[in-house]
């Protein structure tokens, strides 16, 4: 106990912000408020958005939204081999895969840029 001081009394004065830092933790929270804002608002504007990835030289057009939703999908009819089903579904694998991979790296590149690069569990 400091100088001056009886048990059970309480000191007359606290440090700025009390204890708890209380006055700083508003303000923290004020700041993930507006961040959740600003990642909501990111979140509906990649859903709008539209990516395209190309396989077989073009024969493939996939069309995907940041929702990751395949809004079209396009096949070059000389890429239609009854004979070789197999290279047809590996154009469109790798089509789907590429447009996929592009939302995906928009959608981390924007959160950094609120997030300043920390990773936040279920954001996104």
């Amino acid at each position: 106990m400091g100088k001056g001081m009886k048990a059970g009394k309480k000191p007359k004065s606290r440090p700025a912000g009390g204890f708890g830092g209380g006055g700083n933790m508003q303000k923290q929270l004020q700041q993930a408020q507006a961040m959740q804002r600003q990642i909501e608002q990111l979140q509906a504007e990649l859903e709008e958005k539209e990516f395209t990835a190309t396989a077989g030289g073009g024969a493939i057009s996939v069309v995907a939204n940041g929702a990751k939703e395949i809004k079209s999908l396009t096949i070059d009819k000389e890429v239609v081999d009854p004979d070789d089903v197999e290279m047809l579904q590996d154009l469109i694998v790798a089509a789907v895969n590429e447009v996929m991979r592009q939302v995906e790296e928009a959608s981390e590149s924007a959160m950094s840029s609120i997030t300043g690069g920390l990773n936040i569990p279920g954001m996104m």
